[in-house]
């Protein structure tokens, strides 16, 4: 069996999750999640200053928002390609391309393992797509290989929890009511699996980069706007991230209480220019 068979067996729970219930809410909250996260969007464009030309992999590429503004700054001549495990959020991706006319493309990949063309980019680059792999060393290993000599690594991830207020602020209202989750092994596959910098950069070493560098970056979540701020903050924690994965299967008296905490807690954070809570992470680079 190959590395690249090992890993694909190995992610198979996070294919299943992502094509299931996590990857249709994802699409449901397209325009809201591309609101939310466009500050790290933008530092993870300006980071990969990508030039007209260049040809980009941008690995976990989801509903495409990122991918299409890699297309844009490549031009023409350039190459833009998003890959994703799930199939509604590439599909997704697909609709938005062809509406905007864009030269992007993607594919239904997993990047730990799919073979790609030796040599073929310039630049990968990635908002939160690369924290879910089963082995994370094999992954960028594979990842690097489709690299051209001193091709750019450039990625998002999400430090501690105990640094992101947009899931401390609805958890400490959550955890009022529904027991704690197990907790994760240090470095398990999830949102917060590159929260320490010495693992990822030791990643990266194993994988064959150099010239890792970790730079922290905090901006603001905006989890609601306009006059019904609170309710679409509400509603976006309950749909996705941990408080959404932490109620499935809850009954409807338990998820009752829990919403009516959230909005308890939420209202603390609420102003004239809607409701943020802050957003700790990881811009990583490095190179092939």
């Amino acid at each position: 069996m190959t590395t690249g068979e090992t890993s694909a067996q190995n992610n198979s729970e996070q294919i299943e999750a992502w094509n299931g219930m996590l990857g249709a809410k994802w699409v449901a909250a397209q325009d809201r999640l591309d609101r939310m996260l466009a500050p790290f969007s933008a530092a993870l464009l300006k980071t990969a200053n990508v030039a007209p030309s260049e040809r980009i992999l941008d690995i976990g590429c989801g509903c495409g928002a990122t991918t299409l503004e890699f297309a844009r700054a490549a031009g023409a001549k350039g190459r833009a390609l998003g890959v994703d495990i799930s199939v509604p959020m590439v599909e997704r991706a697909r609709e938005r391309a062809a509406a905007e006319r864009s030269t992007a493309t993607f594919e239904i990949a997993d990047a730990s393992s799919h073979a790609f063309t030796r040599g073929s980019f310039d630049v990968m680059a990635s908002r939160f797509g690369v924290m879910f792999f089963a082995d994370p060393a094999a992954a960028f290993a594979n990842i690097r290989s489709s690299l051209a000599a001193d091709g750019r690594l450039v990625f998002i991830c999400w430090r501690s929890v105990a640094e992101n207020g947009w899931v401390t602020v609805p958890l400490r209202a959550a955890l009022a009511h529904v027991a704690p989750p197990e907790p994760a092994a240090p470095g398990a596959p999830g949102p917060f699996a590159f929260a320490d910098a010495a693992h990822v950069t030791s990643i990266l070493t194993r994988a064959g980069f150099r010239d890792v560098a970790m730079t922290p970056f905090d901006a603001l979540l905006t989890l609601g706007a306009g006059p019904d701020a609170l309710d679409e903050a509400v509603a976006q924690s309950l749909e996705v991230g941990p408080v959404g994965r932490m109620l499935n299967e809850q009954p409807q008296e338990v998820l009752s209480r829990v919403k009516e905490s959230l909005r308890s807690e939420f209202a603390k954070h609420v102003t004239p220019e809607g409701l943020a809570l802050g957003g700790a992470v990881w811009i990583v680079t490095a190179r092939a």
